[in-house]
């Protein structure tokens, strides 16, 4: 670091501690000003990351809840046609499926049966042994599919970018050097898990979950070629990793809650007319009392 660039930080005494730390980390990547280097395999891990084998999981995050034994069969499903989907192409994201799939085999509370895009190509080999030409033996007869006892939906209710006052902050910091950073702003998103029973189609179980972090924006002055190096993508499109966090806190609070789960129940059964009757109906609730005999 330059003595010019040390005379303005010890001149700011109005800058937090944590502050100026954040701005001498961020000015020593930014003044070293090395090339990018070749990806390193495994690094820059999130929220979900590792594998699922069965029921073994690898590099999962210790903080996802774990579950001693299935809870049943899931299919997921996900609403293309929501605000929330249209949103996720608008900052460069595909379907949130493929991180579902990988969070909850990881969990080992439920097993993952497939009924999106690859059902085509079961129902094709399917088709094809049926059509003579596939080997013997390959055995795609029927029975063999496994129900789906349970579907889970995810939706995302939104997904922000807020703040920006930490361009004053990394300005005074670094005194003449303000261009290096434009700010420091948080990103926030909420999700929500549906879980529904597919033979009655009640919903078994419903969870909310948040996240939050802080992306940093640098640009302007000499080092304006950082923007795209340093920042890159990330910071244009953060949503990414805050709404894996937001989706891994829901499922969370829904597995804490299955673990105590009781079922819903309804004075003469689920489906028959419900306990709210009205005059003239036919359901149990909506027959007058019988009077009481002395």
């Amino acid at each position: 670091m330059s003595k010019s660039v040390v005379r303005a930080v010890g001149g700011s005494r109005r800058v937090s501690t944590t502050a100026l730390s954040v701005s001498l980390a961020v000015a020593t990547f930014v003044l070293a000003g090395c090339p990018a280097t070749a990806p390193t395999m495994g690094e820059n891990k999130g929220t979900v990351s590792g594998a699922a084998g069965g029921s073994n999981a690898q590099g999962n995050n210790s903080a996802l809840e774990q579950c001693s034994e299935g809870l049943g069969t899931l299919a997921l499903q996900e609403d293309t046609n929501a605000p929330w989907y249209s949103q996720l192409r608008g900052h460069k994201l595909g379907s949130t499926i493929p991180m579902l799939r990988l969070m909850i085999q990881q969990s080992g509370c439920f097993v993952i049966v497939e009924r999106g895009g690859a059902m085509r190509n079961m129902m094709q080999e399917r088709a094809l042994e049926q059509s003579g030409e596939v080997r013997g033996g390959s055995n795609f007869g029927k029975g063999q599919m496994v129900a789906a006892d349970y579907t889970m939906s995810p939706a995302i209710q939104f997904s922000a970018k807020t703040g920006g006052a930490g361009g004053a902050i990394l300005g005074r910091a670094f005194g003449g050097l303000g261009a290096l950073a434009g700010g420091f702003s948080a990103n926030e998103a909420s999700t929500t898990l549906l879980l529904i029973d597919n033979r009655s189609g009640v919903q078994i179980s419903a969870a909310e979950g948040t996240a939050k972090n802080y992306d940093f924006n640098m640009f302007g002055g000499a080092f304006g070629w950082l923007s795209g190096a340093a920042a890159g993508g990330y910071s244009n499109t953060p949503q990414g990793k805050v709404i894996v966090a937001a989706f891994a806190d829901s499922y969370n609070q829904m597995v804490r809650s299955l673990r105590n789960y009781r079922a819903q129940s309804v004075k003469g059964g689920l489906g028959t007319g419900g306990r709210l009757g009205v005059d003239g109906g036919t359901t149990p609730a909506s027959k007058p009392a019988p009077k009481k005999t002395n």
